[in-house]
């Protein structure tokens, strides 16, 4: 079972809420998934009035735990600023940290990241940050105060999967008691699944779901995959080999 900051999890899905072609269709999706969590911008909870309101009442209605995030934040004092707005709207300590370095690929700013996430875990946050594959980011983020890193998979909305394997697994293996979450670039159930099966903890996504034909069936899909990926890696896969090995035995065979 999945644990994040003392919260067990049955489900190693977490689902973002925007982009979604109408509220409806988004809270079918989140049903669906199986999901515990979501993630929600401020951006859109203080919307427009009443809007702003009855969407919040359907994340509330949906019996979910709320992930606030601090999306599009450029800088360290706006990505704050923004995570303390959204503990008085959500009630709620959780915050996913972004600070955005780059407007193209929309890369995180680790040195921003890691002077924030030390700034709210003072402050009484639980952080999960978004952050790169980088080792030595993730050692700093730690030292902060953070207990889970949510690293990306790629550039968010991009669909691209798991760009850096090597980067990936090497990150596993050197936080193995760390609760990691691949946060961004998965586009299709066979990227989760292949996550899951390095031995990452859960998912975070939304434009895959959101996007899609059907939005609700691949929450679904997705939610099938992250269960196949993860009883996989508990089942201890066999070693990949250069060489071909029989599956049937040759002892007993009749040679001339």
């Amino acid at each position: 079972m999945l644990e994040a900051y003392g919260i067990p999890f049955s489900s190693r899905l977490f689902l973002g809420t925007a982009l979604y072609p109408s509220p409806a269709i988004m809270a079918e999706a989140v049903r669906r998934s199986g999901a515990e969590v979501v993630t929600v911008s401020l951006r859109r909870e203080s919307g427009a009035g009443r809007e702003g309101q009855a969407f919040w009442s359907m994340i509330r209605a949906l019996g979910v735990r709320v992930l606030p995030n601090t999306a599009g934040c450029h800088s360290v004092k706006e990505a704050v600023t923004t995570a303390q707005m959204a503990r008085e709207v959500f009630e709620t300590n959780w915050i996913k940290l972004e600070v955005i370095g780059d407007h193209d690929t929309l890369q995180p700013d680790v040195f921003g990241l890691v002077e924030a996430a030390r700034i709210l875990t003072a402050d009484g946050f639980e952080v999960f940050p978004y952050t790169t594959e980088d080792l030595l980011v993730g050692e700093r983020l730690l030292d902060a105060g953070c207990r889970v890193l949510m690293p990306w998979g790629a550039p968010i909305g991009s669909g691209r999967g798991l760009n850096n394997l090597y980067g990936l697994r090497a990150m596993r293996a050197r936080f193995p008691n760390v609760p990691l979450v691949i946060d961004a670039g998965i586009g299709l159930p066979s990227h989760a699944a292949q996550a899951m099966e390095l031995g990452f903890d859960a998912i975070l996504l939304n434009t895959a779901v959101a996007k899609a034909g059907d939005p609700a069936l691949m929450a679904e899909a997705f939610a099938s995959a992250i269960r196949a990926g993860r009883q996989a890696y508990e089942a201890d896969p066999m070693p990949m080999r250069d060489m071909a090995e029989p599956s049937t035995p040759v002892m007993g065979l009749a040679f001339r």
